[in-house]
């Protein structure tokens, strides 16, 4: 789990609560020390979020560049053998 999306769901409104139970793997008293981190460090982890955002967009767009998504599932069933539409064990 990750900062960017306690920080969301507490910005979305979520009691840390509700935090909690939406994503089990997290503590309640971690939510609650992450929310705290993040309302005592609001403009920090703002910058830090906005990075993150501005690099998973370049990243996104340098591999759109790099690997076309237009018609990915048709050159991939186009891939696929002929005999394998048949169905198993029948």
């Amino acid at each position: 789990m990750t900062i960017d999306t306690v920080v969301a769901a507490f910005e979305d409104g979520a009691t840390a609560e509700e935090i909690a139970q939406q994503y089990p793997a997290l503590a309640l008293s971690d939510v609650y020390a992450v929310i705290g981190y993040y309302l005592r460090r609001k403009p920090q982890v703002d910058e830090y979020l906005r990075q993150r955002r501005d690099l998973a967009a370049a990243t996104r767009k340098e591999n759109e560049t790099r690997h076309d998504p237009q018609g990915v599932r048709e050159r991939l069933l186009a891939r696929r053998p002929k005999d394998s539409n048949k169905e198993c064990c029948g």
